[in-house]
């Protein structure tokens, strides 16, 4: 586990993180967690928002980030270069896909077998937007929408860019 006090920072052009907010985790706070070059799972808090399953990004120099979304800023009331209290450990525990989502995949072979062909991460996308619903026909809905994409092997970002233009 480490404790340390951070600054929250933006990247201005930065390829694919151009605009993210993000901490940064030097090389031998990550070390102190798990000894990786690659991402990993943290779970801790910043100031008193418990963070769960939170990615630490490789920077290629032993240097890991933490991004901090829009939902974490509103919920500690932080922003580009206010300070955090950071509190992190490795969260090595099993991601669950959802067992709804699972559950009306497997009444559809060709969307299960589209579903089963992703990487980890991308199936966790569904997963994550699945549960993520606030209402029972919202996740309805979603669970229908994926199941539809992923019977036409479509990826998440697939799905979501067709369904904004239908």
């Amino acid at each position: 586990m480490i404790t340390y006090s951070a600054t929250i920072k933006k990247f201005d052009k930065q390829g694919e993180k151009t605009g993210w907010t993000y901490i940064e985790i030097s090389a031998t706070q990550a070390k102190k967690l798990k000894d990786s070059k690659v991402s990993f799972r943290v779970r801790g808090t910043l100031d008193a928002y418990q963070l769960e399953k939170a990615a630490l990004l490789p920077m290629g120099d032993g240097n890991f980030i933490l991004p901090i979304n829009a939902t974490i800023r509103k919920a500690t009331g932080k922003r580009q270069g206010d300070k955090l209290k950071v509190l992190l450990e490795a969260d090595d525990r099993k991601f669950i896909i959802s067992p709804d989502l699972i559950a009306c995949l497997n009444d559809d072979p060709m969307a299960y077998s589209n579903f089963k062909k992703l990487p980890g991460s991308h199936q966790r996308y569904f997963s994550k937007w699945v549960d993520s619903a606030k209402t029972s026909a919202t996740k309805t809905k979603r669970i229908i929408m994926a199941v539809t994409a992923l019977a036409k092997n479509q990826g998440y970002g697939e799905m979501i860019r067709a369904n904004r233009s239908s």
